[in-house]
């Protein structure tokens, strides 16, 4: 599992930094969190074609987070028109994408599925879930949380004794079940080592929020914005915003392993700041920059 920063900016994008976009991959999914200016752009300076993308989750239609959009609907319809994007996002997300495909003349037809969700689990595939939570800020917005199922690994030495080594019954182990083999029962817990799936909690545009330890609990990592340092907390509130400070607090309470901090105001000349005062409430705290690649 791999997340690439493709833009790290918060409302304009600037020399240094694009506007607001992840990409999440695992295995065959390639999974975009938010799409801002210039992304398609971020994507081909590291030779990924915009048809690899597989979801794109938007947290809000705050053009900072969704203006690369068109383009990359519009480059994928010509490169290729039987590939299909799944698109979720808040309540109103049918609208604005219709507005879209309504403003430009798309000479190619693009197969799109867009699905409006609130908080909870909407996506369910085979090997991982991915959550959503409404969040306080200036418009409709949901912070996601990408989850990877637990899965469990045959305990070779175990089933060895029971002279099982290979067999469709291992299969029925691995589901957890228990399974009998010449008479004698195997259970999971013996049979198999129970291996965690990874957590990445995405928080992007929001007011600091009591809610959202619970939703990022346990995350392996967290993504979180910090627009502001902690001397302009007032400011971060007026726009419904995080300080640093706030965002690693979070990273603390949720029982986070990591926190890595984006969407930062262009006032900030460099993140040390933004850093250190996050690393003074949780250690293991790193500010993203363009194209940081983080594997989990």
């Amino acid at each position: 599992m791999k997340i690439t920063f493709l833009g790290t900016s918060a409302m304009l994008p600037t020399k240094e930094r694009n506007t607001s976009s992840i990409l999440l991959n695992y295995k065959n999914e390639n999974i975009l969190v938010d799409c801002g200016e210039g992304t398609q752009r971020q994507l081909r300076k590291l030779d990924i074609s915009p048809t690899k993308i597989t979801r794109i989750l938007i947290t809000h239609w705050h053009g900072d987070h969704v203006l690369g959009l068109p383009g990359l609907l519009q480059s994928v319809a010509k490169s290729d028109p039987n590939k299909e994007i799944k698109i979720y996002g808040p309540i109103g997300t049918k609208k604005f994408v219709s507005n879209i495909l309504h403003s430009f003349n798309y000479e190619d037809k693009i197969k799109l599925e867009v699905n409006e969700i609130k908080s909870g689990l909407f996506l369910n595939e085979k090997e991982f879930e991915i959550y959503s939570q409404e969040v306080k800020h200036t418009a409709k917005c949901l912070a996601y949380s990408f989850k990877e199922k637990d899965r469990r690994k045959v305990n070779v030495n175990y089933t060895k004794k029971f002279g099982l080594t290979n067999h469709p019954l291992l299969g029925q182990l691995q589901k957890g079940k228990t399974i009998t083999y010449e008479g004698k029962k195997i259970t999971p817990e013996k049979g198999t080592t129970l291996i965690l799936g990874k957590k990445i909690t995405f928080v992007l545009d929001t007011t600091a929020d009591k809610n959202l330890e619970k939703f990022a609990n346990n995350s392996d990592l967290l993504i979180s914005e910090a627009t502001f340092t902690k001397d302009l907390k007032q400011k971060a509130l007026e726009f419904y915003h995080m300080t640093s400070e706030q965002a690693a607090y979070l990273a603390k309470k949720s029982k986070s392993r990591k926190l890595v901090l984006t969407h930062f105001s262009q006032r900030n000349k460099t993140t040390k700041e933004i850093e250190h005062e996050a690393k003074k409430v949780f250690k293991n705290t790193k500010c993203a920059e363009d194209f940081l690649e983080v594997e989990v």
